[in-house]
């Protein structure tokens, strides 16, 4: 399990994963963009499947100056959906336009203290954490959300300002650990 969240300032831990799109990505991959979010996510969480189409909208929207990075942590045994071949599968049928990672070991995870599925850690161009927690505050109603968390936080952080909401609790699917 996970054991401490990063805290808002903290590094972003590295990592080296393999993608859906056959490439390898590490950090340094995104280091041309101010802005780099990692969200933990999976195949089969309803929250995920939920918030997949503004993931991608907020990659559109933002891309010359970010880039999103999926990582799915989630076990495959009990949890087969959430295998890399399937991983593989979603992202195609999805047509995600941000690399989305495998983190077999679960090692990132645990680095970044994630819990959830779909939890967002936002870093700014020296990758400290700006932001942790949740997208917006409606993951079933999209036409009802009231509090674009991620929007905001990314707005306020291209903009030099300081984030007005820096954390958020998560919410969604908890992570599939190994035993």
């Amino acid at each position: 399990m996970a054991t401490d969240t990063l805290k808002i300032g903290s590094p972003a831990p590295h990592f080296t994963l393999p993608a859906t799109d056959g490439k390898i990505y590490s950090l340094e991959s995104f280091a041309d963009k101010k802005a780099l979010i990692v969200i933990f996510s999976c195949n089969h969480c309803p929250y995920v499947q939920a918030y997949e189409k503004r993931i991608m909208d907020i990659q559109k929207d933002y891309s010359k100056s970010l880039q999103v990075a999926a990582i799915s942590s989630n076990e495959d045994l009990n949890y087969p959906e959430d295998s890399f071949v399937n991983m593989i599968e979603r992202a195609n049928k999805m047509g995600f336009n941000f690399p989305y990672l495998h983190d077999e070991t679960q090692s990132i995870a645990r680095a970044y203290g994630a819990t959830h599925t779909p939890e967002v850690f936002l870093f700014d161009s020296e990758r400290k954490l700006a932001f942790h927690g949740k997208i917006d505050d409606n993951w079933s109603e999209p036409h009802n959300v009231k509090s674009k968390y991620l929007r905001d936080a990314i707005e306020e952080l291209l903009a030099g300002k300081k984030i007005s909401v820096p954390e958020t609790f998560t919410i969604g699917c908890t992570i599939k650990w190994k035993a």
